[in-house]
């Protein structure tokens, strides 16, 4: 007897999010799945799909010539490969018992429900912005998204003065300054901290500082702004402190950013101590057998302290969508967690940090002892060698890596690898000094300055545990 086939319907799934995870876990699933199998929707509410954020500020400054070089592919590309990636389109509600999802066209406001038989919440994170007078003032700006970087790019060609403030001195605050600086502004940029870059210890940060003001930059720290000043046409004229008012034809604001989780909230699903998503190895959302999350919205496991963190990065969030798209797909896979590196430079300035800062080990209960090193990226007697400080943590007794931070010129930040590899492996300072790394006189010391840092705090856990 003959078997008559069956018609049975495509899974679908549904992707919040049309950037790095969303994206990356569309993409993997529709590799593993073919359209008959398992149907891919994915909402976006911007103009642009999966794009570097992490490139803004280089677009911006100059150095990336246009826009488009920071598309990885289009929505027409994801369409030619069989995911229906609609853009401006904003889910507006997740209906988890129900399993669909809310939409609304931005632009017409139309309204629909999507049904889906699995989900990846994929949404992001949003800039920081204070509520302050005169935060919405035209010229001021977070820099988040593409349409973002557009509006910034409009207001300076729209604007005649050269004056611009920087609000925070994070990564994104730090690159923005450098970025007006070669637009040809004078800038002046206001921390809330004691020393520029808060991922960096106080004592490594002042390096940046100590950069920055080489650049021309005005740093004004350990300041909060009260408000946002505006002129009679109601455009941004100026950045006020409790001391001091800075002049600002344009505004940045670099504090950082929060995790985009408001459907999540909504939706009762379950939030960390930062306010992200909290997953599984799997990247499945806790406590929900067909919702995954990745990306900016999201907290992992911290490797070194055992604890839940949000870090904000393309590299990771690439990464959760590679583990979704797997296990939506039929496979699996997981994401084990981060050890927290990150780099960025400031002009000719590289740096870099992986591991614990000391509060983040004092946070954690961990004992530790730290030393600081200076060395140079190449042999001293090779032209053109470049100093650079490293900062070491070590776990005392133990002598297990916890962190360590790098400031230097050219050479100096892709080194912090050596060490994200050390921390991954639970290895100590002792152990790293054995290190095979690759030598000649241009491109290292005989003794590479990581390994030198290793050595000082070896002797340093030795001496503590005398």
């Amino acid at each position: 007897m003959t078997m008559s086939p069956t018609n049975r319907s495509p899974e679908r799934l549904v992707v919040i999010g049309g950037d790095a995870a969303g994206m990356s876990a569309a993409s993997q699933a529709r590799r593993l799945r073919t359209p008959d199998e398992l149907e891919i929707v994915a909402f976006e509410r911007g103009h642009f799909s999966s794009f570097s954020a992490c490139g803004i500020p280089y677009w911006v400054g100059g150095d990336v010539a246009t826009r488009d070089e920071l598309i990885a592919r289009t929505p027409e590309e994801h369409a030619a490969r069989g995911i229906d990636l609609r853009m401006r389109t904003e889910v507006t509600e997740i209906d988890v018992a129900g399993r669909r999802v809310r939409t609304q066209a931005v632009d017409s406001g139309a309204e629909a429900w999507t049904s889906y038989d699995k989900l990846v919440i994929a949404t992001g994170a949003r800039p920081i912005r204070p509520d302050l007078p005169g935060i919405d003032a035209p010229g001021v700006h977070g820099v988040q998204t593409l349409d973002d970087g557009q509006a910034l790019l409009d207001s300076l060609a729209a604007t005649r003065g050269r004056s611009a403030v920087v609000v925070g001195a994070g990564y994104i605050g730090v690159e923005m300054a450098e970025a007006l600086v070669n637009r040809g502004y004078e800038v002046t940029v206001v921390n809330r901290g004691k020393e520029p870059m808060a991922t960096l210890d106080p004592d490594m940060g002042r390096l940046v500082h100590e950069a920055m003001e080489g650049l021309g930059i005005r740093m004004v720290d350990d300041a909060a702004v009260t408000k946002i000043l505006t002129g009679d046409d109601g455009r941004v004229r100026a950045v006020g402190t409790e001391s001091a008012e800075y002049p600002a034809d344009v505004v940045v604001l670099g504090i950082g950013v929060r995790p985009e989780t408001g459907l999540a909230r909504a939706a009762g699903l379950p939030l960390g101590e930062h306010g992200g998503l909290l997953t599984d190895l799997s990247m499945r959302v806790r406590g929900h057998e067909n919702i995954w999350a990745g990306g900016d919205c999201v907290e992992v496991m911290d490797l070194v302290s055992g604890r839940e963190r949000h870090i904000a990065l393309g590299t990771h969030a690439n990464k959760h969508g590679q583990v979704i798209g797997t296990n939506v797909g039929g496979g699996y896979t997981t994401f084990p967690g981060v050890v927290g590196t990150a780099v960025s430079k400031v002009c000719d300035l590289e740096i870099a940090r992986t591991g614990l800062r000391e509060k983040d080990a004092r946070r954690a209960g961990l004992q530790y002892v730290t030393v600081t090193i200076e060395s140079t990226s190449r042999a001293g007697y090779y032209p053109n060698a470049a100093s650079m400080k490293v900062k070491m943590l070590a776990e005392r007794r133990t002598g297990r890596l916890l962190g360590v931070q790098i400031v230097g010129r050219e050479g100096a930040a892709k080194r912090v690898d050596i060490a994200a590899v050390a921390l991954t492996a639970r290895m100590t300072v002792e152990e790293m000094t054995a290190l095979d790394l690759g030598y000649a006189p241009p491109f290292s010391p005989v003794w590479d300055p990581v390994l030198v840092a290793a050595r000082k705090a070896t002797a340093a856990v030795r001496e503590d545990a005398g």
